[in-house]
């Protein structure tokens, strides 16, 4: 399945689900359920955000994006993030207050309710796991905290049948909403490194600027320059000054192929002859300009 239907039908499984537990979740006075049900909400609208956005990064480049359109799909991945950052500070945020004074829930409907969704959570979760974008990293992280979250529900659930210790649905709220801070905030944070350009991880410039200047008939490497348009495929501009002119496309191959090996595909190679080569190539160049005038003559 392209990960553009995966990730509309992950869509339309949270954004449906979403407003099952809002109903429910009031019949049940489970503000974990609501807590939820907002989660899901916002879940649902950065998966049909990133959907949209998916869908515009597999264009290909045209005269007003000449990079092409891949970077929509990062975008996608960092709106997704932030939105589930916010969602779940502000289950932090509300969860803190009911915490001091629990109010009574009917655990019956919120077992039942959990192992529903947890069947679909799965569903949607496998679905997704197949796909390579960051944009469905972020998707598979959100399935994962509600699986976790339902998890919880059920937990509590449990407990509740044989304790009246209503305080254990805030709480449960607390630690997941915590761990998926602890989850999203690295994955927010290497997905803006992209954005802004960084060189790709686990790419060292300064190694490789090494091994480009020991390749045969390279004489000094001017620029290198490493980034990624959607943290798949990794592009390069190498500016380099050579000894001998006659071996420029062997030279060219060698570089090609460094590169490749460590992880570049899309490679610009500008090369320069040294000054004194320069200036033979120059020579060589006037001579044949002479000839061909005197040609004319």
């Amino acid at each position: 399945m392209s990960s553009k239907t995966s990730i509309w039908l992950a869509f339309f499984l949270n954004l449906s689900f979403s407003v099952v537990e809002f109903i429910f979740g009031g019949i049940f006075n489970s503000s974990a359920v609501l807590a939820d049900a907002v989660h899901d909400l916002g879940d649902a609208l950065a998966i049909g955000l990133s959907a949209c956005l998916e869908t515009i990064s597999n264009r290909e480049e045209d005269k007003r994006y000449t990079l092409g359109y891949k970077r929509f799909s990062l975008l996608g991945a960092m709106l997704t993030a932030l939105i589930l950052l916010t969602g779940s500070f502000m289950v932090l945020l509300e969860n803190i207050p009911r915490l001091l004074s629990p109010q009574p829930v009917n655990y019956q409907g919120m077992l039942w309710l959990g192992i529903l969704a947890i069947l679909i959570n799965l569903l949607a979760s496998l679905i997704i796991r197949k796909g390579r974008t960051k944009n469905e990293a972020i998707l598979t992280l959100h399935f994962l905290e509600d699986i976790l979250g339902w998890l919880a529900v059920i937990l509590v659930a449990g407990v509740l049948y044989v304790t009246d210790w209503y305080f254990l649905d805030p709480l449960l709220s607390l630690l997941i909403s915590s761990f998926i801070l602890w989850k999203a905030i690295p994955r927010f944070w290497s997905t803006l490194k992209i954005f802004l350009d960084a060189v790709p991880e686990g790419i060292e410039t300064a190694e490789l600027e090494k091994e480009l200047a020991t390749l045969a008939n390279v004489k000094s490497v001017n620029q290198l320059s490493i980034w990624s348009m959607d943290g798949l495929e990794n592009d390069a501009i190498v500016h380099l000054c050579i000894e001998n002119w006659e071996q420029m496309m062997k030279t060219k191959e060698a570089v090609r192929q460094l590169l490749g090996e460590r992880g570049v595909q899309n490679i610009t190679i500008e090369v320069d002859a040294s000054q004194s080569n320069h200036a033979k190539h120059k020579r060589n160049v006037h001579d044949l300009e002479q000839l061909s005038g005197h040609h004319h003559h």
